[in-house]
């Protein structure tokens, strides 16, 4: 509970929530590949534009010793986008061999895996690229601007008073304004509390308006099940109108079939009384 707690918390705070949740993530990752694969693994090869970032890292931190590491990994995708295919080539093609390589050893490293081996790379593999799949779509949330989930009292509390929080290390300071926050009495929290409710109002009204936004764009599959719109009563009226009408269609053309060889009769009766 408390360890869930802690977790939950990463989300307001803005620069170590990241190494953290980094932290735990690649612990579970070397367990699980750790107990389903040996050391001699192949390991993933160098992407053209990796190779390229490799490269021109040093010289942009270089040319710009005052930029962040971010923006500097932004002024090298640019570059990237910008470079002639001439001169891409170079890491494309060594890219392209040493993916090669890496196909050929992985079916090495492959036919040396038992059964349940396999089947755990398998589902390593799986669990992957739903982990991509899910940032990709939490990165394309972001750019729809999606609204920031609400906080509880404890991330208000936390993101608070962090900074001047006991520790050394991250973790440190977390553990120690976890258990102060366990020390504090009721009415110490009500005003976080008091927060976290005005936190889920503003969190609702946000959502509706950014639901009612991507509805019109053509994104509903973005909208929450509950609030996605419903068909108007007055087209669900017209089709139920429709399949009435069609009903009463295919009686009439069945009662005429019905009725043709009687009539038929009467007719050929009504001839020979005549005769």
């Amino acid at each position: 509970m408390a360890a869930a707690l802690l977790v939950r918390a990463l989300a307001s705070l803005p620069g170590p929530r990241c190494a953290l949740r980094c932290g735990a993530s690649c612990s579970v990752e070397k367990w699980f590949s750790k107990h389903i694969s040996s050391d001699n693994r192949p390991k993933q090869p160098l992407t053209a534009y990796i190779r390229f970032c490799k490269d021109q890292q040093p010289i942009f931190r270089k040319q710009n010793p005052d930029v962040n590491i971010l923006d500097i990994t932004k002024k090298i995708a640019h570059a990237w986008r910008e470079l002639p295919a001439s001169e891409k080539q170079p890491y494309e093609a060594a890219a392209k061999i040493d993916r090669q390589v890496y196909k050929e050893q992985m079916a090495k490293y492959k036919a040396q895996l038992s059964p349940a081996q396999e089947e755990a790379l398998k589902e390593e593999k799986r669990r992957k690229m739903a982990k991509r799949r899910a940032t990709r779509k939490k990165r394309q949330l972001t750019v729809l601007g999606k609204p920031k989930r609400p906080r509880s009292a404890f991330n208000i509390f936390m993101a608070e008073h962090f900074q001047e929080a006991k520790g050394a290390s991250v973790p440190g300071k977390m553990k120690n304004l976890f258990e102060e926050w366990q020390k504090m009495t009721s009415s110490q929290k009500k005003m976080y509390q008091q927060l976290a409710e005005d936190d889920k109002i503003r969190y609702e009204n946000e959502m509706k308006s950014w639901e009612d936004h991507m509805a019109e764009i053509g994104r509903e599959d973005l909208v929450r099940y509950k609030n996605r719109r419903k068909p108007s009563k007055g087209k669900k009226t017209t089709k139920k109108k429709t399949s009435k009408q069609r009903a009463t269609t295919v009686k009439k053309s069945l009662g005429s079939k019905v009725a043709a060889p009687a009539m038929k009769k009467k007719r050929v009766k009504a001839k020979q009384s005549e005769e």
